[in-house]
């Protein structure tokens, strides 16, 4: 009894350094998606803190996409593109962020994430997919 109460004292200790290095983690909040053939504005998604310490991203306001990912195939043909995931699974190894896997809803098109980088003081995101040999980057931009 003695050693459950002093375990769950020292896990009560440790979270507010854990919500702590979570909300210091600049790829955390809101960010814009442009188009990565025109720079057009599309989407608003929220990259989040998923399982086991890893960051997903989710659709929460659409500007010019298509609001009904029609290309999809699977569980998202046909639904709703606000709260469909579009990153999962992104894990820090050796302080670099990737891995992973996302969705490019305009397309349907799925891909490997190869990084996730912080740009321009924090203001823009470069997310560089895989698909196969070839990669390409998208930029987001930090939303207020």
């Amino acid at each position: 009894m003695r050693k459950s109460l002093f375990t769950l004292a020292l896990a009560l200790a440790a979270l507010p350094f854990a919500s702590t290095a979570q909300s210091n983690n600049p790829l955390l909040g809101k960010w814009t998606t442009l188009d990565d053939e025109t720079g057009r504005a599309m989407t608003v998604v929220e990259i989040y803190p998923a399982q086991n310490g890893t960051l997903a991203a989710r659709i929460v306001e659409n500007i010019a996409a298509p609001p009904i990912c029609n290309k999809c195939s699977g569980s998202n043909k046909g639904k709703s593109i606000i709260g469909m995931p579009v990153l999962w699974n992104i894990r820090n190894e050796n302080g670099s962020w990737g891995g992973g896997n996302g969705l490019k809803p305009s397309t349907g098109d799925t891909f490997r994430v190869r990084s996730v980088e912080v740009a321009e003081n924090g203001t823009r995101l470069r997310v560089t997919g895989c698909k196969g040999p070839f990669c390409r980057t998208a930029t987001w931009q930090r939303r207020e």
